[in-house]
């Protein structure tokens, strides 16, 4: 039965009572109407509007879930459905309107990957340009430099000597930038150690103690799930160091039951009524593309946390396939587990032997 049918019969029904026990009833209207009379039909006529209201909103309820629905959905926050109730029309619309949110959000997440792999091919352009271009320019200079200094008088070698060290450190700015844009270390020695190299950069320019923990015997996990966790991780503690004013952040890697869970906390002010920015939504479009889950909310009470902290966790499924090859390998990851303190060697090995000239420069001075 459609919608107009529906309203149409529950009015009717409602001015057949009102008629039938106007012709039933001992009430009699005078002319001219008597107070009472009056009050009588008044008091009918609310009724009959009540019992109005009252079968409408039973009738019409399932709109007004969808409407609840309509005002809270989150395409960021994929798989919530309101439940298909009512009859003809109403369920109808329901059933349409989750399958436009189904549609929306297969084309949301086809979207943000090509994005997403737009900005991760524009990144690994710039690195490579900032490592061969500016980086070669630089060490051409240091070496210039060098040559230059060794030939000066002595009043005039301590100021070259001066300016060796400004250029060589902003060669190694630029080399950091490169890090940040493109992960080399994560395509050459995998997750956990850019991970390690990754907080060991954290806690040198930052002051941030980060202490973490990672799990040897993590499953084989794709390259799209491995940046995705990565550059969570990344923009997580970038986060902390500029939001939180923490003082110590947690970062562990874990293999539970069916997933992979890379979890972040800190013991800063939390996040908490402000809206979120665009570096949690873009965490969760990039939670998105694997099918992972991302949760973001108020950490557990601790010593010295004025808000309690913030906790971030993301939660990667594994199929059947990662979990085998993972108990056969006992983690094909290599890296195993520890902390921020022996984190940072390993990970930048990876990096500075693309630049062998600027450390041959630093030896020979």
């Amino acid at each position: 039965m459609s919608l107009f049918w529906r309203i149409f019969l529950l009015n009717a029904a409602v001015l057949f009572a009102a008629t039938a026990l106007l012709l039933l009833g001992p009430v009699t209207v005078s002319a001219p109407v008597l107070l009472t009379e009056a009050l009588i039909m008044a008091l009918g006529l609310v009724a009959m509007l009540v019992a109005n209201a009252a079968l409408l909103r039973i009738g019409l309820a399932p709109l007004q879930r969808l409407t609840r629905a309509m005002t809270t959905t989150d395409l960021l926050r994929p798989g919530r459905r309101p439940a298909v109730s009512g009859h003809g029309e109403i369920a109808g619309l329901i059933e349409t309107f989750n399958t436009m949110l189904d549609r929306l959000e297969a084309e949301r997440a086809a979207s943000s990957g090509l994005a997403l792999s737009a900005q991760e091919a524009e990144r690994r352009r710039i690195a490579q340009e900032l490592h061969d271009e500016i980086g070669q320019t630089l060490t051409a200079v240091l070496l210039e430099l060098k040559r230059v200094a060794d030939r000066a008088p002595a009043p005039l070698r301590d100021e070259l000597r001066h300016v060796q060290e400004t250029t060589r450190g902003s060669l190694d700015e630029i080399r950091r930038i490169a890090r940040r844009l493109r992960p080399g270390v994560l395509e050459e020695l995998g997750l956990i150690s850019a991970l390690k190299a990754l907080t060991s950069e954290i806690t040198t320019h930052s002051g941030l103690s980060v202490r973490s923990g990672f799990d040897s015997a993590l499953p084989r996990l794709g390259e799209d799930v491995e940046l995705v966790l990565y550059r969570v991780a990344q923009e997580g503690l970038t986060n902390v160091v500029r939001h939180a004013d923490a003082r110590h952040v947690d970062l562990t890697l874990r293999r539970t039951t069916g997933v992979v869970e890379l979890r972040l906390r800190d013991d800063g002010h939390g996040i908490g009524t402000a809206a979120e920015g665009a570096g949690i939504r873009g965490m969760r479009e990039r939670a998105l593309l694997i099918g992972a889950e991302l949760s973001v909310g108020r950490g557990s009470a601790r010593s010295g946390a004025p808000g309690g902290g913030t906790d971030v966790r993301l939660r990667v499924p594994i199929g059947e396939d990662a979990r085998d090859s993972g108990d056969a390998e006992g983690g094909g990851n290599a890296g195993g587990s520890g902390n921020s303190s022996d984190s940072g060697s390993g990970g930048d090995s990876g990096i500075s032997g693309r630049s062998a000239t600027s450390d041959e420069i630093k030896g020979s001075d």
